[in-house]
């Protein structure tokens, strides 16, 4: 989960302004957490509560009615009875790590990330995009296997994780669309040498950067282990106390450093 938020911190200041190069600052002065650090957070709230991400989604969300939400996920905050939508957007992978981290079978992170994400994003492509995001996160942390990750989520998934970064890089545009962003984001993992290396992949693909490194640096986190202390340092200062406060819970729940 720390690796979520800290990808989308590091890719914040990358999402309207594109970088195709691995070799940036992880640190830039206009870094910010954004949108998919508090619905992440939301929904770990909602796992160590009663499970109801509608209602914690809802409530956490709008704290933060500036954080760049959607045109439509904004409508659905501002509404007094939000309902799905029939999204594809992404939104519902850039929020699912907790998922990933808290349940321990198959079918319990698959029914979870279906529960999370069609409170809004109840499109096929929706939900697919965070199971596939769930499913890499458990795999990573309990196969250690990049193998079987690769092989269960495109059996499942059917998503083409053959591709390489620098294959997908040159043509490579913006793209809010699950179907165009989680199996980049995993391709951005499974290539990868480190969590810091798996970052800087899905930021240099020049998309919506804050959402790759947010789904990559879930998935690196739970593979490659705990982040790097000067990146979960950068995580506590950028987030504001009440997020960082329910992400420290959560850690601390599920075992997490």
């Amino acid at each position: 989960m720390i690796g979520a938020i800290a990808g989308d911190i590091i890719g914040s200041v990358y999402e309207f302004e594109p970088t195709k190069t691995k070799d940036f600052p992880l640190l830039h002065p206009l870094s910010t957490f954004t949108d998919d650090s508090v619905l992440t957070v939301a929904v770990a709230k909602a796992i160590m509560g009663d499970r109801d991400y509608g209602k914690s989604v809802w409530e956490v969300g709008r704290k933060y009615p500036d954080a760049g939400y959607g045109g439509m996920f904004a409508e659905w905050l501002e509404s007094s009875d939000p309902q799905p939508y029939n999204s594809w957007g992404n939104g519902s992978a850039m929020r699912v790590s907790p998922v990933g981290f808290a349940f321990e079978t198959v079918d319990t992170v698959l029914e979870q990330a279906a529960r999370s994400a069609e409170i809004s994003h109840n499109h096929p492509e929706g939900i697919k995009g965070a199971q596939a995001t769930a499913l890499s996160i458990f795999l990573a942390r309990t196969t250690q296997d990049k193998d079987i990750i690769r092989a269960e989520i495109t059996d499942r998934f059917g998503y083409d994780l053959d591709r390489t970064v620098d294959e997908i890089r040159p043509a490579y545009q913006f793209d809010v669309s699950c179907q165009g962003t989680v199996p980049e984001a995993i391709i951005s993992f499974l290539e990868s040498s480190s969590y810091e290396d798996a970052v800087r992949n899905a930021i240099s693909l020049g998309g919506d950067a804050d959402t790759l490194a947010c789904i990559t640096g879930g998935i690196a986190e739970a593979y490659y282990g705990p982040v790097p202390e000067a990146i979960h340092i950068l995580v506590k200062a950028f987030l504001s106390e009440d997020l960082w406060t329910i992400t420290q819970q959560f850690c601390y729940e599920f075992g997490l450093n």
